[in-house]
């Protein structure tokens, strides 16, 4: 059984898209075994109502340091599902090839510093984009800079608004996070 430690900063739909996958089959061999928040969130909620054990360590210049006592050894997998905070390049070092993230666009466009939520969906109808999506890729110290595991993508039309893409790149979140957890953990 690998275990996985989900980081979270907001309600966690998708921490819950991972819980539903694995009770269902769809993400196999594994379970998550802790959730870490970096700020009060629903997130912890749902790791509660699942008996999952979950633990706020508040934002800070200390919180990679603090998380890095929390996560335990056995951990396979971290995984940052809507999680906002940067973490520090040594604690990504420390988990390097372990820990992923998804990313509301298509890396490497509408990556970086701020690109979170609809910063990046206001980037993406600014920029006059013809398509976007979004993309789970490994975590390194820069940010989203890691490689991508996998990516989705959909048609931008001029109907389009941020809202809407929103809704759309949520919907693929959904579809290729379970792919992507049973890829990195070898369940191919």
């Amino acid at each position: 059984m690998k275990n996985i430690v989900v980081l979270v900063s907001g309600s966690g739909t998708n921490l819950q898209r991972i819980i539903d996958t694995i009770d269902s089959g769809e993400i196999r061999n594994a379970k998550v075994t802790l959730v870490v928040a970096d700020r009060e969130c629903f997130g912890l909620e749902r790791a509660k109502n699942h008996n999952i054990e979950n633990i706020l360590i508040p934002r800070g210049k200390n919180f990679s340091s603090e998380l890095a006592k929390v996560i335990p050894e056995n951990t396979d997998l971290i995984v940052l599902a809507g999680f906002l905070s940067i973490l520090k390049s040594e604690f990504c070092e420390n988990w390097n090839g372990k820990i992923i993230n998804i990313h509301p666009a298509l890396l490497p466009k509408f990556g970086g510093k701020g690109m979170w939520g609809m910063n990046v969906h206001n980037a993406v109808i600014e920029a006059k984009e013809i398509e976007s999506g979004a993309t789970v890729h490994f975590v390194t110290p820069g940010i989203d800079e890691g490689e991508a595991i996998l990516q989705k993508s959909f048609e931008v039309t001029a109907e389009d608004t941020p809202e809407t893409l929103a809704q759309k790149v949520h919907q693929i979140e959904y579809e290729i996070f379970p792919i992507a957890i049973n890829k990195v953990l070898g369940n191919e």
